[in-house]
């Protein structure tokens, strides 16, 4: 783990070894719970590798979010009632992409699928995009790109 400071910006960096060897036997898990203030304003980036993640972003001030997944399952939870636009990138991996959208807030999605399926519970197809009710009435816009790998893109209003 290490943190910078450059100016007024702080750029933390948090990493895993690939534990490289072979091991035999048993389970091999990593589990990590990071915390952050969620009055700071935030342009969070997410590299991971394999596994499962639970990625819970509602309560932060996220100026914008770039994650690149990995193999396996990922939920993002970007439901946040957000004050200002951002604009998120989401490269899928191999496996399973969920990511959770405001209702309240106006969002925008593109979506392209590598080799799956794309769905789209509670937005609207308008142009190559997907758009929720509060799209266009809302102060605040979040736009989400996300581009598949292969498996599954779900986009669910909550």
């Amino acid at each position: 783990m290490s943190y910078e400071v450059a100016g007024n910006t702080g750029e933390l960096s948090v990493k895993q070894g690939s534990g490289g060897g072979v091991r035999l036997g048993g389970d091999a898990r990593n589990q990590w719970n990071l915390g952050f203030n969620d009055e700071v304003p935030i342009d969070l980036r997410v590299q991971m590798g394999a596994g499962e993640s639970d990625l819970d972003l509602d309560s932060l001030a996220l100026t914008g979010l770039t994650l690149e997944m990995g193999a396996g399952r990922t939920t993002v939870d970007l439901t946040g009632d957000y004050k200002q636009d951002f604009d998120a990138s989401i490269q899928g991996g191999v496996g399973q992409a969920t990511v959770l959208l405001p209702s309240e807030v106006g969002v925008r999605a593109r979506a392209q699928g590598g080799l799956g399926k794309i769905n789209a519970e509670g937005l609207q197809r308008e142009g190559d995009s997907y758009v929720n009710d509060a799209y266009g009435s809302s102060d605040v816009t979040l736009d989400v790109d996300v581009q598949g790998g292969v498996g599954e893109i779900n986009l669910k209003v909550v």
